[in-house]
C-alpha cells in the first residue's frame, strides 16, 4: 500500500526520482529477509537459525529504512511506521519464541489491517486512500471511493492467499522457504497488476488543478 508520484512541468524528473527512491525503501527489506534466508538457509553450519537471523536481519532493514525517511526527508510515511511497528512486533516475537509461523502471519494480519483501515474509514467518511494520494491526483469522491473499495479487496485476497500458502508450505513440514520465495513471487507482481489495471480508470477522472479554476478575465482596456 506505498506511495508517491506526482507534480508537472520541471518538478516531473525530481518526483520520479522520489517515487523510485521510496519503492526502494518500500520493498528493499523484504528483499534483504528473502535474499538473506535464501542464502544462509544453504549454508549448513547456518541453516537450523536462518529463519531467525533472517527476521532478524528484516528487522534492522525495516528500522534503517524508517532512519533513512527521518534523516534525510524529516518525516516518515504513515505506511512505513505501521510496517515497522508490525515487523518488529512479530519478528520479535518470532526470535523470542523460536516459532517461524509468527511471521508468516504478520503478513497475513498486515493485509487484514490494511483492508480493515480503507472500510472503516470509508465507514466514517474519511477515506484514507484519498488522505494518502490526494496529493498526487485530484479524483471525483465517487472515483475515490471506487478505488478505496477495490483496494480493500484486493488486500482480503491477499491475506486469504498468504493463508493459503502458509498451511501448505510452513516450517513445521519442511517447506519455509517455499512459501517465504512463493509469496513474494505472487505478492509483488499481483501488486503491479492491479494498479496497473486501476489506471485507465485513475488516468480518466484525474484533473488538473489549472483545469477547475474558471478562467481570469482579461483586464480592460
Amino acid at each position: 500500500m506505498s506511495e508517491d508520484l506526482t507534480a508537472t512541468g520541471a518538478a516531473k524528473p525530481k518526483k520520479a526520482a522520489e517515487s523510485a527512491n521510496q519503492l526502494w525503501i518500500d520493498l528493499g527489506p523484504i528483499l534483504v529477509f528473502v535474499i538473506t534466508y535464501n542464502v544462509l538457509h544453504r549454508i549448513e553450519a547456518t541453516k537450523e537459525n536462518a529463519i531467525y537471523i533472517a527476521v532478524g536481519v528484516f528487522i534492522a532493514s525495516v528500522l534503517a529504512a524508517i532512519a533513512y525517511c527521518k534523516f534525510q526527508r524529516g518525516k516518515v510515511p504513515p505506511i512505513l511506521i505501521v510496517t515497522g511497528v508490525l515487523v518488529t512486533a512479530f519478528g520479535g516475537l518470532t526470535i523470542l519464541l523460536r516459532d517461524p509461523a509468527i511471521i508468516q502471519i504478520k503478513f497475513t494480519l498486515t493485509f487484514v489491517f490494511y483492508a480493515a483501515a480503507i472500510l472503516i474509514s470509508l465507514a466514517i467518511k474519511q477515506n484514507v486512500w484519498k488522505l494518502f494520494f490526494r496529493h498526487i491526483f485530484n479524483l471525483p469522491d465517487r472515483i475515490w471511493n471506487v478505488l478505496a473499495l477495490r483496494w480493500a479487496g484486493f488486500y482480503v485476497v491477499m491475506a486469504v492467499l498468504n493463508e493459503v500458502l502458509r498451511y501448505y508450505y510452513n516450517e513445521a513440514n519442511g517447506n519455509f522457504d517455499v512459501w517465504l520465495n512463493l509469496r513474494t513471487l505472487l505478492t509483488y507482481p499481483a501488486f503491479i497488476a492491479f494498479a496497473a489495471a486501476n489506471t485507465p480508470l485513475v488516468m480518466k477522472h484525474h484533473r488538473e488543478e489549472d483545469e477547475e479554476k474558471p478562467a481570469e478575465a482579461a483586464p480592460g482596456a
